[in-house]
């Protein structure tokens, strides 16, 4: 779909939401934070296409640091979030690490 049809029929640019009519940026969140750096890890491991060209990439020197990032805020935040935030946090940084491992053999 175009930029103009997504226009036409209502819809919001990539990454924006639809909120009282209007297309806005979602609530930052400590979920939104771990989504947003699992996107970029799986953009990096080659697992998502670039929006504008439609093309995939593989760099795993970042892809490693956003690991790292995620595992830095899983130790640093430990006991301090809720049980569906640890839950989450755990799902994502188990499944980058399985995507890393398998990518760089």
């Amino acid at each position: 779909m175009t930029e103009n049809e997504k226009k036409e029929k209502g819809c919001c640019p990539e990454g924006y939401v639809r909120q009282g009519g209007n297309c806005v940026l979602p609530e930052v969140t400590f979920t939104t934070l771990i989504m947003s750096l699992n996107t970029s890890a799986l953009f990096h491991l080659g697992d998502l296409q670039d929006p504008e060209t439609g093309q995939t990439g593989r760099d795993l020197v970042l892809a490693k640091h956003t690991i790292d990032t995620l595992q830095l805020l899983k130790d640093r935040t430990k006991g301090n979030l809720t049980d569906k935030e640890e839950e989450l946090l755990g799902h994502v940084l188990a499944d980058l690490k399985l995507r890393y491992v398998k990518a760089n053999s």
